[in-house]
Parts: structure tokens; C-alpha cells; sequence
């Protein structure tokens, strides 16, 4: 794994963010394509009816995503969301077997989906808090590395299990790591996260010469959205038709 500069936040937090990457890696997906195999072969679906419920909840994932960066960002308990989310996600994957029609099922995978979108911001903030700018880069990488090394393991863990004691084995993998992650992210310091930091703040490794020009404070959705889209930006400030300029060919 890539190592980080002894300055670069304590080895407690480090490890600990090791671990949660791990345990999460299987967690933030909640049952991934095992849901689609469970569905086939225990609650005996077609596969459109799968592949629509599995739309729905992608669809209800990436709109979650703005709102569940724009918590992150505004909370100081970030330790505590990513734990409610995790809790989230594992809960409403081990209700599955109680449900057998599509409503129910697809309104617990969307609900799950929707909390793992908590998880990209918060890992991204909580490691910008610990190691700040200089060393964001190398722990965004290590947080990969540990990522993929869960990926690989639940995948082995899950295909070693099912093999022997059925599909359904997948639900109490999920629960072992879904409480290894809680255990994980317990063991980050809190007071090893600057919030200030974590928002993209100043660096506490800086000599903090250069301030941002709003005196440390970070802007709200509608500066970002005018920095970064200022076509949108114009189109919300403008509802009336008349406030549009004509185009050349009227103007002729």
C-alpha cells in the first residue's frame, strides 16, 4: 500500500480509514448482482421484471448523490452519517427475504441505494480531514487500493459460500461486514478530522498565508452552480422568455 508522510494524520486514523475502506467495499454496493441472482433463482423473477427494479434503485442512487454530498458537507459528524448509512444499507438488503413482490422489493433496494450514496463524499471529506491537501491524492489512492482488496475478498467469500450453502448465504456475508465497517469507522478519532479541512477549507500543514477571498467560508449550491454551470445559472435567473436574448436570425 502507499505510504503516507508521518504527517500526514495519525496512524490510528489511517488505519482505521484502511479498514472502513475494506469492510465498506462490499457494504456500499448492498447485494450488487447477487440481488439479481437472488431474485432469478429463490424468488423465482423474469429478468425484466429484475432489471426494472434494479433501474429504479440505480435511478434513485445518482439522484441522491448532490443532497448526500451537500450533507457531508454541512455535518461535523461525518463518522456518524457514513455508520447510519452503512446501518441503512445492510437493513434494508437483510429484509429482502421477507419481501416477494416488486413494490416492497424495489423500495428497499432504492432506500439502500440512496443511503450509499453518503458513502463516496464521506470517505472522500473524512480522508481530506485526516491528511489534507498534500497528501489527499495518496490517500484517495490507498482508500482504492483497500476498496478493490474488499471487492476481491467479498467476491471470493461470497462465490466459496454460496457453492456450498445456497444464495442466500450472500445476506449473513453482508451483515459480518457491515459490522466489521461500523467497528471500523468507530475507531477513526474523531478529533483526527478537521471539519474545517474537510470541507476544503485551509490546510492545518499550511502556513495559511494565502486565505480564501470570503474569509474561510465555503460557498453555498448556488455559487457552485454558477461557477461551475453558469448556462444553468442564467437559465434559472431568467423564467420569463423575454428575458432571453433573440436570436440573430429574429433580429434581421
Amino acid at each position: 500500500m502507499t505510504h503516507l508522510s508521518p504527517t500526514a494524520g495519525s496512524t490510528r486514523a489511517n488505519v482505521g480509514l484502511d479498514a472502513t475502506n475494506f469492510f465498506l467495499a462490499d457494504v456500499r454496493d448492498g447485494l450488487g448482482p447477487y440481488l439479481a441472482i437472488y431474485l432469478l433463482t429463490i424468488q423465482k423473477w423474469d429478468e425484466a421484471s429484475i432489471g426494472v427494479a434494479m433501474s429504479i434503485a440505480t435511478a434513485v442512487g445518482l439522484i441522491a448523490q448532490t443532497p448526500a454530498g451537500a450533507l457531508i458537507d454541512a455535518t461535523r459528524a461525518k463518522r456518524a452519517v457514513i455508520a447510519a448509512a452503512a446501518f441503512a444499507v445492510t437493513a434494508a438488503s437483510l429484509l429482502l427475504p421477507l419481501f416477494s413482490r416488486f413494490v416492497p422489493v424495489a423500495a428497499s433496494q432504492a432506500s439502500a441505494h440512496a443511503a450509499a450514496a453518503v458513502f463516496g463524499p464521506g470517505l472522500a471529506a473524512v480522508s481530506l480531514g485526516i491528511v489534507g491537501h498534500a497528501a489527499f491524492t495518496r490517500r484517495i489512492g490507498r482508500n482504492e487500493s483497500f476498496n478493490h482488496a474488499g471487492n476481491a475478498f467479498a467476491a471470493t467469500a461470497a462465490g466459496a459460500t454460496a457453492y456450498l450453502w445456497g444464495p442466500t448465504v450472500v445476506f449473513y456475508l453482508l451483515a459480518i461486514m457491515s459490522a466489521a465497517s461500523l467497528a471500523s469507522i468507530l475507531t477513526i478519532p474523531g478529533r483526527a478530522i478537521d471539519d474545517d479541512l474537510a470541507r476544503g477549507l485551509h490546510d492545518r500543514l499550511d502556513d495559511r498565508s494565502n486565505p480564501l477571498p470570503d474569509g474561510g467560508t465555503p460557498s453555498g449550491w448556488r455559487e457552485s452552480v454558477r461557477r461551475n454551470c453558469p448556462a444553468c445559472w442564467n437559465a434559472a435567473r431568467c423564467p420569463s422568455r423575454r428575458a432571453w436574448p433573440r436570436p440573430a436570425w429574429q433580429l434581421t
